[in-house]
C-alpha cells in the first residue's frame, strides 16, 4: 500500500490496549495504526501483571467500585468520568473474552477474582500474573485480522502538523526516512511517562513521547504532577525494575523490615504504602515482601514473578523478597473531554497518555486496563464518524530528540516519592536549556513545574515542605508555553536568590 493511499484516514499512534481497542471499534472506517515497535512488543499494556478491575463478583456492585475509585483519587476524580468508565467494567470483561482473552476461572466456571489495595471487594479478573500480555496479544491478533486497519510497525510519529489550530497531518519516521501522513484526525495512545525515571517499572520507550507530540502542537495537559509509584518493585540492580504485583499482597504477603517487623498496612492505597516504604528506606532500614505464607501456591498463581525472583536468586516460598518503590503510572496526561477530545481540533487521546479524570490524584489498582480499553473503544467510535481530511498547509517538521540519559537521574533525585521546593527548582533549572529540543526534557520539565506549583500533599504527590492537604485544590492545567514561561520564572528566582 502506498503512502498516498493512507492520506485522509484517521491515524492511531500506539499499539497498546487503548490503540488496539480504538482501531477495532472504528470499523468499518479505514484507519492507520502506527507503532514504534511491533504489535507483539513494546506496549506497556503487555507488562501489566495484576489484572483488570470490574464489579463482576456476587458480592460486588458497580457503585462500590465507583466509591473505591473516588476514595483512592483523593478528591480530584471527575465523577462523570468515573461513573462512565467504571460502569462499563462487566461489559469490558465480556468484550475481551469475545476477542479471545481467557480469564482464570474455578472448576465451576466462576471467575477467580483477586484482591488489591484499596478495593473493598475481590474484583480483579486475571490471567494468572500476565493479564496484560494475554489481553493485548488477543487484541493484536484481532487487529491483524481486521481488513480496515493498516498497521505500520517500526514507525515513529515524530511531529504533528497543524493548520489554523487543527490537526493537518502526522510526520512519521520509518527506516531512516521521514514522511507526512496527511490527516485531520489523530488519536494518541502512546502510554505514559514512568520511563523518564531511572527507578521505573515501565518499558524503556514510555517517556511521554505522545505527550510531547501533543504539547508541541499546543494541546493542554492536566494533572502532570501525579505520578504513581508502585510500592513493590524488586530491589535489583537492573532497569526497568520487575514488579512484585499488588496481587501478591492480596494473597497474604506482608511487608517487613530486616528485623521481621511489619510497619504498614499492605492493602492501603498505593500512595500510602509507597510513602511508608520510602520513609523506612530513608531511615536506614531494608524492606522485604514476605510471601512465605503463600507457600508452594506462589509458583502456580504468579509464575512470571516466581521466575523473576528465581533469576535473582530468591525462592519466594522460603525467602522474603527485597522491594523498593518504582515509578509506575502517570495519572496526568493530555487533557481530554468525555469523548477523548483534546483542546486541539482533530486530536484525541486515550489510555495512559490521556487524563480523563478517572484516577484523580492516585490510581486505584487495576483500573488502568479497564480505562485503556474503554477510552480506546470510545475514541474509535469517534474516529469512525470523524471528518478526517488533512492539509498540505503547515507541514514544517521540527523533530526533537526523544530522550537524553541525564533526565532519569535528575527525576529520581528530585521528583520521586517525596518532593520539596528547592529540589524541584533545581530540577527545573537543569531542564530548561534542554526542553526546547528534547522531548524527554520537555515532559520532565512540565511535570516538575506542575509539582512545584502544587503546594500541598495529595494522593501520589507528596511535598515534604507542604505536608497538608489543601481543601480548595483543583486539577491543574498546563500548556507547553505556559510551562516554559513558568520554568524561566522559577529559574530566574533561583539565580537571584
Amino acid at each position: 500500500m502506498s503512502l498516498t493511499e493512507l492520506f485522509d484516514q484517521p491515524v492511531i499512534i500506539g499499539a497498546g490496549l487503548a490503540g488496539l481497542a480504538a482501531a477495532l471499534s472504528a470499523a468499518p472506517r479505514p484507519v492507520v495504526l502506527l507503532t514504534a515497535g511491533t504489535l507483539s512488543d513494546g506496549a506497556a499494556s503487555l507488562w501489566s501483571q495484576g489484572g483488570i478491575a470490574a464489579a463482576i463478583g456476587d458480592d460486588d456492585d458497580i457503585s462500590l467500585h465507583i466509591q473505591d475509585t473516588i476514595a483512592a483519587g483523593d478528591g480530584l476524580c471527575d465523577a462523570d468520568a468515573v461513573a462512565r468508565i467504571i460502569s462499563q467494567g462487566p461489559a469490558v470483561i465480556a468484550q475481551l473474552e469475545a476477542y479471545g482473552a481467557r480469564f482464570d476461572r474455578d472448576l465451576n466456571g466462576a471467575f477467580t477474582l483477586g484482591l488489591e489495595a484499596a478495593h473493598s471487594r475481590r474484583r480483579i479478573a486475571h490471567v494468572r500474573d500476565h493479564t496484560g500480555a494475554s489481553i493485548t496479544h488477543a487484541m493484536a491478533q484481532a487487529v491483524r485480522d481486521a481488513p480496515h486497519v493498516a498497521v505500520m510497525e517500526r514507525t515513529r510519529a515524530v511531529a504533528l502538523s497543524t493548520h489554523a489550530g487543527a490537526i493537518a497531518g502526522v510526520w512519521i519516521e520509518q527506516g531512516g526516512a521521514r514522511y507526512l501522513l496527511r490527516t485531520g484526525t489523530v488519536l494518541i495512545a502512546t502510554g505514559g511517562a514512568a520511563g523518564l525515571y531511572r527507578s521505573s517499572s515501565a518499558p524503556p520507550g514510555a517517556t511521554g513521547s505522545g505527550l510531547a507530540l501533543a504539547a508541541r502542537a499546543g494541546a493542554e495537559m492536566r494533572d502532570l504532577e501525579f505520578v504513581q509509584f508502585h510500592p513493590t518493585g524488586l530491589d535489583a540492580r537492573i532497569s526497568p525494575l520487575p514488579l512484585i504485583s499488588e496481587a501478591v499482597r492480596g494473597e497474604g504477603a506482608k511487608l517487613i523490615d530486616e528485623t521481621g517487623r511489619r510497619f504498614t498496612d499492605e492493602l492501603a492505597p498505593r500512595d500510602i504504602v509507597a510513602r511508608a516504604i520510602q520513609r523506612h528506606l530513608d531511615d536506614g532500614h531494608q524492606v522485604f515482601l514476605d510471601a512465605r505464607s503463600i507457600g508452594s501456591y506462589f509458583a502456580n498463581r504468579f509464575p512470571s514473578i516466581h521466575a523473576v525472583c528465581q533469576a535473582a536468586g530468591i525462592e519466594p516460598a522460603m525467602t522474603p523478597i527485597p522491594v523498593t518503590p518504582v515509578a509506575h503510572y502517570h495519572m496526568g496526561g493530555i487533557a481530554v473531554d468525555v469523548a477523548g477530545r483534546s483542546t486541539i481540533e482533530g486530536l484525541f487521546a486515550a489510555g495512559e497518555a490521556a487524563c480523563t479524570g478517572l484516577h484523580g490524584a492516585n490510581r486505584l489498582a487495576s483500573n488502568s486496563l479497564l480505562e485503556a480499553f474503554q477510552t480506546g473503544h470510545d475514541c474509535g467510535l469517534m474516529l469512525r464518524d470523524a471528518e478526517s481530511r488533512g492539509s498540505m498547509a503547515g507541514t514544517r517538521c521540527t523533530v526533537c530528540v526523544p530522550n537524553t540519559g541525564f533526565v532519569p537521574d535528575l527525576m529520581d533525585r528530585h521528583l520521586f516519592v517525596q518532593r520539596k521546593q528547592d529540589g524541584l527548582a533545581s530540577l527545573i533549572a537543569d531542564l530548561v536549556p534542554h526542553a526546547p529540543a528534547n522531548d524527554s526534557a520537555l515532559i520532565a520539565l512540565m511535570i516538575a513545574v506542575a509539582a512545584h506549583d502544587r503546594e500541598e500533599s495529595r494522593g501520589a504527590h507528596t511535598r515534604l515542605d507542604f505536608p497538608d492537604r489543601d481543601t480548595a485544590a483543583k486539577p491543574s492545567f498546563l500548556t507547553m508555553n505556559t510551562a516554559l514561561a513558568r520554568a524561566h520564572s522559577i529559574r530566574a528566582l533561583g539565580i537571584a536568590a
